[in-house]
């Protein structure tokens, strides 16, 4: 015996899509961990009589440089998110690549920075902290690269991503633009406010 079951979708309610709820939770959390560095930072800039100490000079130029890469390829993401709902898999494509063209040219100015400093992770307390939250917000560039190198990769499978069907795109573009805002407050905490 079958017992038929009709569904009335007259009051179909939407709900989130648990993929990004996951995710804003995810970066939720991140968030958490970045303002545990924050406030040690601020602590030790509070409570040291110079911070940082004699001796270590925080250059401000290609990490500035570093900066506007960074920043303008939330702009370039946003671009592409755009273009695949206008349902141009093509242009979707050709921004993510510029974006992830941005982050590694981030990622190796990173690399050159650490290589050209004159202190190590155990030099002093504010280089401990320049390297561990500049180090750790590294690796999310490194995850977000994977993430948009990911979703170009799964653009090759026709009708994978379209006007309708694109949440991994917009998943991509907001783990991106949270790395961003992380950065942003990084560059004013390490080296716009050491230069006061």
């Amino acid at each position: 015996m079958t017992i038929a079951t009709s569904k009335d979708t007259s009051h179909h309610e939407e709900h989130p899509d648990l993929r990004v709820v996951g995710l804003l939770t995810f970066l939720i959390s991140e968030s958490l961990m970045f303002g545990g560095f924050f406030a040690t930072y601020l602590f030790f800039k509070g409570t040291t009589p110079v911070f940082p100490p004699q001796g270590i000079e925080v250059e401000l130029s290609l990490p500035a440089i570093n900066t506007a890469i960074l920043v303008s390829s939330s702009f370039v993401i946003h671009l592409g998110d755009a273009a695949i709902k206008r349902n141009s898999v093509w242009g979707m494509r050709f921004w993510y690549f510029v974006t992830a063209i941005m982050g590694a040219m981030f990622l190796a100015g990173q690399v050159y920075e650490y290589q050209h400093l004159e202190y190590g992770l155990t030099t002093n307390v504010f280089a401990n902290c320049f390297y561990i939250m500049t180090g750790f917000h590294g690796l999310h560039v490194f995850i977000g690269l994977l993430l948009i190198l990911g979703v170009l990769w799964r653009s090759r499978r026709r009708g994978h991503y379209s006007a309708t069907k694109h949440i991994g795109i917009e998943m991509a573009e907001i783990y991106w633009h949270f790395v961003d805002i992380i950065w942003i407050i990084l560059f004013v905490l390490l080296y716009v406010m050491t230069q006061f």
